[in-house]
């Protein structure tokens, strides 16, 4: 346990951003891996999918979980699944 109080400070906000961010991310993983699970079976509403997953990557990205080229790469990559 950290004994200086800044440091303390420091392990209290982190918790906080953990506890606020985790089940985002998990959400967000979630949606990714029904989509794949989804398009490698080939299932017939995979566009569907693909808006909310693309919706999810988008939200993770604006929540400040993924950056920017991330989100972009695995909409593209997802997106080959659509065709």
């Amino acid at each position: 346990m950290p004994i200086i109080e800044s440091s303390i400070q420091r392990v209290r906000l982190t918790k906080k951003q953990h506890d606020r961010n985790e089940p985002q991310r998990s959400a967000y993983r979630t949606a990714v891996k029904r989509f794949v699970k989804a398009a490698n079976a080939g299932s017939e509403d995979t566009a569907e999918l693909y808006k909310q997953v693309s919706s999810a990557i988008d939200r993770a990205h604006s929540k400040g979980l993924i950056k920017k080229n991330k989100a972009s790469r695995q909409k593209s990559r997802l997106a080959k699944y659509v065709k």
